[in-house]
């Protein structure tokens, strides 16, 4: 709809996994499916979730993040001097029925980080090689605060890296390699996925990174800094956005608060071309934080959730646009669901039907409130 991402109808990026892939994946895991025909299962599964998105009249498609187990761990551990924990982090995920607990394995940063290879190249070749003409493929992957937001200095050997500068001169050095990689492959439409920025602006995640011997007061200019350290070299013809998160497993979320703490550094200082925005319920605030979006960056407003299968009233929809145009021009803003679908491959309390009638109405509303281009 729009001729350059963001669209006005648009997604975050991960999509639910068909029950076949989520069966080989575990076979995989379980060492009765090879490599091979494992990929086998990826590569039908994405063509089929590449031909949903066209067909629910998106301008951009994603591989669903099928070829992933979680949107930000396997990027993640194929960098350079990043090595996978022996122990779990024990992450709080609340929703209406109660809490659950999610247990990743922590990261180590046990050498010099760096790009050893571009990661996801094969995947985003894969996914170009079957977008329709007129889609423009994209790809996800976390931003570089995510390599540090969760374990903190304790995550960062010492001895590679006595002074945390160095680690972060190096981590943005790898970013700007990928993305510089990624752009030599024809990717025009990149993603910086971020739980960190949003995080920041519940009090409860503040006195988090206070425990882990951070400062809760600037640690978000020490991430907008390094990712416009990874956009230093962006290329031309590429358009960077950044999507927002309080948290997103098994409908459940981590954070709450509205973007207030972090908006005047965020709108004003990031790098980005355009923002995608947590708005579908009363954890994320209100709109009042656009006000200090600059004219020439794009806001997607992600009114329409992913944790729950009820569809959005269109009318309701149309008028919570409305009302941030009150903060924003309107031809600043854009339409996507609050988060993706799957961030982990377990996915969402959602059917594969409702998925589709969700983006459906994303591009139907958008079309209503800013026609056809």
């Amino acid at each position: 709809m729009n001729p350059r991402p963001p669209f006005r109808a648009d997604h975050v990026g991960s999509l639910l996994r068909p029950p076949v892939l989520r069966e080989a994946r575990r076979r995989h895991a379980a060492g009765e499916l090879g490599p091979e025909q494992l990929r086998v299962v990826e590569d039908d599964a994405i063509r089929d979730v590449v031909k949903m998105q066209t067909l629910a009249g998106l301008s951009s498609a994603t591989d669903g993040e099928f070829r992933r187990s979680s949107w930000h761990m396997d990027f993640i551990y194929a960098l350079g001097g990043v090595t996978r924990g022996d122990e779990q982090l024990h992450v709080k995920f609340h929703n209406a029925a109660g809490d659950i607990e999610f247990n990743p394995s922590t990261l180590r940063v046990e050498g010099k980080v760096r790009l050893d290879e571009p990661i996801f190249a094969e995947h985003f070749e894969f996914l170009k090689e079957h977008t329709s003409p007129g889609i423009t493929p994209k790809l996800t992957i976390p931003s570089p605060s995510m390599v540090y937001y969760r374990g903190g200095r304790a995550a960062v050997s010492e001895t590679v890296y006595p002074d945390l500068e160095e680690f972060y001169a190096d981590l943005a050095v790898a970013y700007a390699d990928q993305l510089r990689a990624m752009g030599e492959l024809g990717c025009t439409y990149l993603q910086l996925d971020d739980t960190s920025l949003a995080y920041l602006n519940d009090p409860k995640q503040r006195e988090m990174v206070a425990e882990l011997g951070g400062d809760p007061d600037t640690l978000h200019l020490r991430n907008i800094a390094q990712i416009n350290a990874a956009l230093a070299g962006k290329p031309d013809g590429m358009t960077v956005t950044t999507h927002l998160c309080r948290g997103n497993f098994r409908s459940s979320w981590v954070a709450e608060g509205g973007y207030e703490f972090v908006a005047e550094a965020l709108f004003g200082q990031l790098g980005v071309d355009g923002f995608f925005l947590e708005f579908d319920d009363d954890r994320s605030g209100g709109f009042e934080p656009l006000r200090f979006v600059p004219k020439d960056k794009r806001v997607v407003l992600g009114l329409v959730t992913t944790k729950r299968p009820e569809l959005e009233d269109p009318d309701a929809l149309v008028r919570r646009i409305e009302e941030a145009s009150r903060f924003i021009d309107l031809d600043q803003l854009c339409l996507s669901p609050q988060c993706g679908f799957s961030s982990t491959e377990e996915g969402n309390d959602l059917t594969a039907d409702d998925q589709l009638r969700k983006l459906e109405l994303i591009v139907s509303t958008a079309e209503r409130v800013w026609g056809r281009s």
